[in-house]
């Protein structure tokens, strides 16, 4: 019998990142995100057979990445929430919505490397805050996911509309 392809929450960020690194090698994807060759090949797989990369170059798709982050990232990979905590901020505590959206508490990612105090989110994959240190563009548009996820319908559109104009503006 064949197996269903199943998108995992890991696989985001995978996608997110192809969007700016299209044709990437499976070593330096793996690196980017501290995993292994193999689970960086069955991310890209996973993402290939859902058409949120291109398999002839690699690449994101980016409009239908747009489509399902707007629209369907929150259904399927559900927020996970947690006490105060320190984290790298995330949601509308990240530069990326700072000040767009007044809102209470601030919603950080659990790190011991974190520069902030507030409720803790977890992200899609543990890898999340490293690879967004090192990448201020894959930073933004995961914290523009995450205020997706978690947001109000005013927040989830004004995310939805930035990540949207950002996905069309990277760089390829």
């Amino acid at each position: 019998m064949l197996r269903q392809p199943t998108l995992r929450p890991g696989d985001i960020p995978v996608a997110l990142h192809l969007v700016t690194h299209a044709g990437q090698g499976y070593e330096e994807l793996a690196a980017a995100f501290g995993t292994s060759t193999s689970s960086a090949h069955r991310a890209v797989g996973r993402l290939e057979a859902a058409g949120l990369v291109l398999p002839s170059e690699r690449g994101a798709n980016r409009e239908a990445l747009a489509e399902f982050l707007a629209h369907g990232v929150r259904f399927a990979f559900p927020p996970v929430r947690g006490p105060e905590t320190r984290g790298m901020p995330t949601a509308w505590s990240a530069p990326a919505l700072a000040g767009a959206l007044p809102r209470g508490p601030a919603v950080v990612w659990p790190t011991e490397r974190g520069t902030a105090r507030g409720e803790a989110l977890t992200p899609l994959s543990g890898k999340v805050p490293e690879a967004a240190r090192e990448d201020a563009w894959l930073y933004e548009v995961l914290a523009l996911v995450d205020a997706i996820r978690i947001g109000q319908a005013r927040d989830r559109k004004l995310a939805a509309e930035r990540l949207r104009q950002r996905l069309r503006e990277a760089p390829r």
